[in-house]
């Protein structure tokens, strides 16, 4: 479902000031809207979906405009500024590549792209041994389709090619990660369904109240999919969404079907991997290890760059000069990777999302109960969580109450991005890893005063 676009006429609002959070000029800028609208005309239509504030400068969980406003980062930049932003080891490796040494170098070896690889590979878990940089998350994704696929023809012939993955998943933009996708939406221009790959739907408890395994098998038995015939299965570790994890229980039975027939096991963590989940990888939760991982977002601290991790086996299917891409392990990219990565470790802020996990569930269990049946469900693990806006009683988004609650936590000095999910009707918190409790509860101290006041009567 599209975005609605935030309209471009400047309303007055309550100044804000506190230690955190400055608003001392309409929302939009009145300044701002010629730059905002010359966007708009310059631009694709998709391009005009988010928040009409221009991003000038921002240090660690604050982010700010030109023109003295000042909000906490509830986005993370869509969960991308893991360290927040300018960080000064992130800020001085890009430095250093740009101004020192080479800026782009194709699939030609480099040191930084050594150190990268090296560095992730010695995070994995058994038997994830092969590390490949790319640029953006879809790519990750369709990269393991591919892998998936190529293996399935490889061991049982044409016919293993059947592709398996979840409803309401997100995977990305591109052809193959759209077709993996679960939202007939975003399958319209591809003319539909495609029996080659095939939805179940994902153990939420909420809009599929059955969290058992049985319904994966049994939906696979109503769609006519032989199980000998499934290449692959993918699952985001939480589903963008929802942000919700499946059962553990769930995920190890998966692992077992998937190793009883043939099909490789692939965990899409674009958004959950790197610590978000309050764990390194969002994978730990479940107690098993996939055969393939994606990552991206909050690996790269803020620039392009994602990583697809796989078994040997797996990862050695093509041969040299078969599977490579023109910026694959920018320089710049692969230094700034490497530092978010050594921050999030040696700062702790895996512990730190841990730590602050049941400040930020509590209170999406506060603003449900304060919302009277507005938010159907608020999931979420470590530092992100989601609030699904619906019709009371049902599981029918809401895109409108998430709409307005998005534009007025803006007003009031917390940035977030536009609504996503199943119609649009879901609300993502996911700051920086960084943040403090003291920033975190007050951010969440806003947003739960204008649900308070939306459904105050």
């Amino acid at each position: 479902m599209a975005t609605k676009e935030f309209p471009l006429i400047p309303q007055a609002v309550e100044p804000v000031e506190t230690n955190y959070r400055r608003i001392v000029t309409k929302i939009p800028v009145p300044e701002s809207i010629p730059i905002l609208e010359q966007m708009r005309a310059s631009e694709p239509r998709s391009m005009g979906g988010q928040p009409p504030i221009l991003w000038d400068s921002g240090e660690g969980v604050l982010l700010r405009d030109p023109y003295g406003n000042q909000w906490i980062d509830f986005s993370a930049g869509v969960l991308v500024t893991a360290v927040g932003h300018g960080h000064p080891r992130i800020v001085n490796a890009i430095k250093e590549m740009a101004g020192e040494h080479i800026y782009h170098a194709y699939c030609f070896p480099t040191q930084i792209r050594a150190k990268l690889a090296n560095k992730i590979k010695s995070l994995l878990p058994a038997p994830l041994s092969r590390v490949f940089l790319l640029t953006t998350g879809a790519e990750s994704t369709e990269c393991a389709i591919k892998l998936a696929r190529t293996q399935g023809i490889k061991v049982g012939g044409e016919k293993k090619r059947v592709f398996v993955s979840f409803e309401n998943g997100f995977h990305g933009r591109t052809m193959g990660s759209q077709l993996a996708g679960g939202s007939s939406g975003l399958k319209s221009w591809l003319g539909g369904e495609n029996p080659d790959f095939v939805q179940v739907p994902f153990p939420d408890g909420f809009r599929c109240s059955d969290t058992s395994f049985d319904v994966f098998i049994r939906t696979l038995q109503e769609k006519s999919v032989d199980p000998d015939t499934v290449c692959g299965v993918m699952g985001e570790t939480y589903q963008g969404c929802n942000a919700c994890l499946m059962p553990a229980a769930y995920a190890q039975a998966l692992r077992k079907w998937c190793n009883e027939h043939g099909a490789v096991l692939i965990f899409d963590e674009v958004q959950a991997g790197f610590g978000r989940t309050g764990t390194l990888f969002g994978f730990e939760h479940y107690g098993v290890v996939p055969d393939l991982a994606c990552f991206g977002k909050g690996v790269s601290g803020g620039m392009p760059l994602s990583v697809v991790v796989g078994t040997e086996e797996l990862m050695s299917l093509y041969g040299p000069g078969e599977m490579t891409s023109t910026h694959s392990a920018n320089t710049i990219c692969a230094a700034a990777a490497l530092a978010n990565i050594e921050v999030i470790l040696e700062e702790n802020l895996i512990d730190n999302a841990k730590r602050l996990e049941p400040v930020l569930l509590n209170a999406g269990k506060e603003m449900m109960a304060a919302s009277k049946g507005h938010i159907g469900r608020a999931d979420g693990a470590g530092l992100v969580i989601a609030l699904q806006f619906v019709e009371p009683g049902t599981t029918n988004p809401d895109p409108e109450a998430a709409f307005d609650v998005v534009k007025k936590s803006i007003e009031r000095g917390v940035m977030l991005f536009a609504p996503v999910g199943v119609g649009g009707g879901a609300i993502k918190i996911n700051p920086p890893l960084i943040i403090t409790e003291d920033a975190l509860r007050e951010g969440l101290d806003v947003i739960m005063g204008i649900i308070r006041e939306k459904y105050s009567e």
